[in-house]
């Protein structure tokens, strides 16, 4: 059976992934015109290189405890990315050795272009002033270490779905960080986070479109992978972040209360995210489907109203709690 669906998922691949030249082109960004970190910070090279990092830590110094926790957080998400293409290098469909210019290609530059949101808040981080860096990088080599287990296993309608729902979290997660850098007074900070943002935005339309090109061909299996997904709960890359001394996935918890009590990333957004992602994708209206996905399908529809109803009833803790990355 599973040699069967192997071999489904391979033919539907290859259907999405024929003109993966034009996906490229609509999705992702030449090289040579992309932003690069340095672009959005002080250039060393220069002579006023320390009075602009001056600037920039001056006007880090207000910045509340929990939005850099949140930063912080966000940095080692976005700086755990080793993880994620080898994580989507083994996906069915996606073969490096025998087609490294089919779905690998498209793997390397979604990682490549993701790669710079790290090292852009890393090095911003660094001259902040704010950070203990060696604590920060310690949690960074643990996450890699770590891994994650997101759901997915090798099926790459889950991950498509994974991923259409990570990009729009981190699009919200992101997005609100740049609203509040700027309601601090940092507005440096804010275009920073504004344009990673702006990125995340454009490859989730990406993985978003994959997902339709999937539901245009093969409905049902989508279906059921789309509800075994919500059923799991969309968890995020980082769900096992750590620090040093501390349990596996004890320091996701205190960072994800954080991002609750500054309103960066709720349960309200992920309950908005999962209803986009219905809209976008039309599910409440797909027919000709098996009998098992049409179960799916009036699950995944009655699902928000559950989610709002659990989480009208969800305290978000108050208690601070001491982040071994944030230098007072």
């Amino acid at each position: 059976m599973e040699t069967e669906l192997s071999a489904a998922r391979l033919e539907v691949m290859q259907h999405v992934g024929k003109d993966l030249d034009a996906l490229m082109a609509e999705y992702l960004k030449p090289i040579d015109q992309n932003w690069q970190p340095t672009d959005f910070l002080p250039d060393s090279s220069k002579e006023n290189f320390f009075s602009e990092v001056k600037l920039l830590q001056e006007s880090c110094r207000d910045l509340p405890y929990d939005y850099i926790a949140v930063l912080i957080g966000d940095t080692i998400t976005e700086e755990a990315l080793p993880t994620y293409e080898s994580w989507l290098m083994d996906v069915i469909g996606v073969d490096q050795v025998n087609n490294p210019s089919g779905w690998s290609r498209w793997v390397r530059a979604w990682t490549a272009e993701e790669n710079r949101h790290g090292d852009l808040l890393n090095k911003y981080l660094y001259l902040s002033g704010r950070v203990n860096m060696r604590a920060m990088e310690v949690s960074t080599q643990y996450l890699i270490a770590d891994g994650f287990d997101i759901g997915t296993d090798r099926d790459p309608y889950r991950n498509f779905i994974y991923t259409s729902f990570q990009e729009l979290a981190t699009n919200v997660s992101h997005r609100r960080t740049a609203t509040l850098s700027k309601q601090f007074g940092n507005p440096h900070l804010s275009k920073i986070c504004g344009v990673i943002a702006s990125d995340e935005m454009r490859h989730a339309k990406a993985y978003k479109a994959f997902v339709s090109r999937i539901l245009a061909v093969d409905p049902s299996e989508l279906m059921l992978a789309l509800e075994d997904m919500m059923r799991k709960k969309i968890v995020m890359p980082a769900h096992f972040l750590r620090e040093s001394g501390v349990k596996m996935g004890d320091t996701f918890s205190h960072f994800s209360d954080a991002a609750q009590r500054l309103g960066v990333y709720t349960t309200m957004d992920y309950i908005e995210i999962l209803e986009s992602l219905l809209l976008e994708w039309e599910i409440g209206t797909i027919r000709e489907l098996n009998s098992g996905a049409e179960k799916a399908r009036d699950y995944l529809m009655a699902l928000p109203a559950r989610l709002r109803r659990i989480a009208d009833r969800t305290r978000i803790p108050e208690l601070q709690y001491e982040f071994s990355w944030i230098s007072r």
